[in-house]
C-alpha cells in the first residue's frame, strides 16, 4: 500500500501489474477555475478521471460542509457518495496528481485519508513526471466506471475546527503552521481575503519550501530538518496546519509525513473562516 508519496515508475509498476488502482487527475487554477477542467481533457494519465477543487472537493451550494472558508469541506458522507459514485472500491490503490506542485492532489490525499481510505498516495513530481518517465497520456473525457462499494471508514487523518483553533490558542498543545507566501502570513498583501494577517503565534512556512525546482518533494532527512528547525523543540504532534483556504496547507502535512514526524492537524477553514469573524484575534508582521 502506498500511502504518502509514488514516484512514476512505481505507478507504472502497478498499471504493469494490474493491481486494482483509480487515478485522480486534480489541475486546478485557482485564477481560473475552468482551466483544470481543459486541461485534464488536453492530456491526462490513461484512465484517469477528474477530481475539480470547486465541484468535487468543496461546497459551494446549500449542501452541509464540515469546514467554513473559501473552499469548504464536503461532509465525509457526501464526499464518501462521490466516491462511490465514480467507482472507488474499498480494495483500490488511488494516485492523485495535479499540475500544480501538488497542493490540489494533496487536498484530495487528505481528504480521502478523512474518509478512512489509507491506500491513496500523491504521484511525486505531478503530471511532468509522469511524462518524463515516458508515461503516456490521452485526451477527451474520463471513461464512466460502474459504481464502487466504497463506505466510510474511520478517520485516518484530523480534521480541527476554527473553534478548537481559537481555544488552544497561545497553548502549547497547539502549534499552528501556516503554509501561505510570507508577504500574505505578514499582511503585506492579502489578494484573495477581506482582511489580511495571520493568526496571532503562527509559524511560516510557505509550502513551496517542501519542493525541488522540478516539483518532487524534497528528500525525507532534509524536510525533517527543516521542519524541526521550524519547530524548535515543539512536538511535532501539535501541529495543526492551515493557509488562505485549506489547500496549500496540505503539501506542509504531506512532507511531515514524508519526513517520518507522523500525522497532524488541518484546521481545512484557514485563515479565510478565520478572518471571517473579526472578534477573533488577528496579527500582521
Amino acid at each position: 500500500m502506498h500511502s504518502t508519496l509514488i514516484s512514476a515508475a512505481q505507478l507504472q509498476q502497478l498499471q504493469a501489474q494490474g493491481q486494482p488502482l483509480l487515478v485522480f487527475d486534480c489541475s486546478f487554477d485557482l485564477a481560473q477555475p475552468e482551466a483544470g477542467r481543459a486541461q485534464f481533457a488536453q492530456a491526462h494519465i490513461p484512465g484517469a478521471l477528474h477530481a475539480d477543487l470547486d465541484l468535487h472537493l468543496s461546497v459551494h451550494d446549500a449542501s452541509p460542509t464540515a469546514s467554513g472558508g473559501r473552499h469548504p469541506l464536503p461532509t465525509r458522507e457526501h464526499f464518501a457518495a462521490w466516491l462511490a459514485g465514480v467507482g472507488l472500491n474499498q480494495n483500490m490503490q488511488v494516485v492523485v496528481y495535479d499540475r500544480s506542485n501538488n497542493s490540489y492532489a494533496a487536498r484530495l490525499w487528505w481528504m480521502l485519508q478523512w474518509a478512512g481510505h489509507g491506500a491513496v498516495a500523491v504521484l511525486d513530481g505531478g503530471l511532468a513526471a509522469w511524462q518524463a518517465q515516458g508515461g503516456a497520456v490521452e485526451a477527451g473525457p474520463a471513461a464512466a466506471l460502474p459504481a464502487g462499494n466504497f463506505v466510510l471508514r474511520a478517520p485516518l487523518r484530523r480534521l480541527v475546527t476554527a473553534a478548537e483553533v481559537l481555544q488552544a490558542l497561545g497553548h502549547p498543545e497547539q502549534t499552528l503552521i501556516d503554509a501561505r507566501a510570507t508577504p500574505r502570513f505578514k499582511g503585506e498583501v492579502e489578494p484573495l481575503d477581506p482582511v489580511a494577517g495571520h493568526i496571532p503565534g503562527a509559524l511560516n512556512r510557505p509550502f513551496t519550501d517542501n519542493l525541488t525546482p522540478e516539483g518532487r518533494f524534497k528528500p525525507a532527512a532534509e524536510l525533517r530538518t527543516a521542519f524541526e528547525g521550524l519547530l524548535a523543540g515543539r512536538a511535532p504532534a501539535t501541529v495543526v496546519h492551515h493557509c488562505g483556504s485549506g489547500v496549500t496547507a496540505l503539501p506542509n502535512l504531506l512532507a511531515m509525513e514524508v519526513a517520518g514526524l507522523g500525522s497532524t492537524g488541518l484546521f481545512a477553514g484557514s485563515w479565510s473562516e478565520w478572518c471571517s469573524d473579526l472578534q477573533r484575534p488577528m496579527a500582521k508582521g
